[in-house]
């Protein structure tokens, strides 16, 4: 069994064209977040999956491996399909990372790949952390005001996902009470044989609702086991801009590099 890192990386996109390629910190993303994916203890290979030469040629560049895609993959999940296909096993872990989340915390990857690693079973599993009241009420104050950022997610008492949802939930009627908020972290570890399997479904019903495609596996009564971690004092962010990178990159001057 061999845990591989894949970081999908398209370089078309309607609101930042060439996305992977732009500097954060002097650094280009797409190696930002590869770095992240090589400081994980259990990750034995790490591969960016793209649909253009720029980006392929600029991670070998670097010392990096990856793969051309097929430019009619749908989403991440498809193409990091396609990037393992021709040699994974069965048995084989996949961690599919978001090519733009620079700052993901290598533990956060490490404890999602320790978890499969750990445990065959498991077809399927992501992390969560836990809102500190602040933060429940920021993003409550967000999804008020119809923002759709943010994803909350609920699991049983084995761990295993309930539900994931672009509102907050659960619904807190008193919040004295103390039941946990958790946020959702988007980044998903499959069995090789699971995520061929979920790539072959259709879209599902609440998958389309909420517009959130790890519905498409608890719709098909695929289990997917929530891992528990924190983010230790960093800021997470995401990129969708330039403004957006030129925030990552004050995250970075105040907190230091994570790797």
């Amino acid at each position: 069994m061999s845990v591989i890192a894949v970081i999908p990386a398209r370089f078309g996109s309607t609101r930042f064209p060439g996305k992977p390629l732009h500097p954060i910190a002097g650094v280009a993303m797409v190696e930002r977040v590869r770095r992240l994916a090589l400081a994980a203890d259990s990750v034995d290979r790490v591969i960016v999956a793209t649909d253009d030469t720029r980006i392929l040629d600029a991670v070998t560049a670097a010392g990096g491996e990856a793969v051309m895609t097929p430019e009619t993959c749908r989403n991440g999940t498809e193409r990091a399909y396609e990037a393992v296909n021709g040699f994974a096993t069965p048995d084989d872990v996949i961690i599919n990372l978001q090519g733009d989340a620079p700052l993901t915390p290598p533990w956060v990857i490490e404890a999602v790949a320790a978890q499969m690693a750990a445990n065959r079973e498991l077809a399927m599993a992501t992390p969560a952390v836990a809102l500190s009241d602040d933060a429940y009420a920021k993003m409550a104050g967000a999804k008020a005001k119809g923002e759709v950022g943010g994803t909350t997610v609920v699991f049983d008492r084995k761990m295993n996902a309930l539900y994931f949802s672009k509102a907050v939930i659960p619904f807190q009627r008193e919040k004295s009470a103390g039941t946990p908020v958790y946020k959702h972290i988007g980044l998903y570890a499959y069995r090789f044989d699971t995520l061929a399997r979920l790539v072959a479904l259709e879209p599902t019903p609440l998958e389309k609702a909420e517009s959130l495609e790890q519905l498409r596996a608890l719709e098909n009564g695929i289990p997917i086991r929530i891992v528990l971690t924190d983010y230790r004092g960093r800021t997470p962010w995401s990129v969708d801009s330039p403004r957006d990178a030129e925030i990552a990159a004050g995250i970075i001057e105040r907190e230091g590099e994570i790797v």
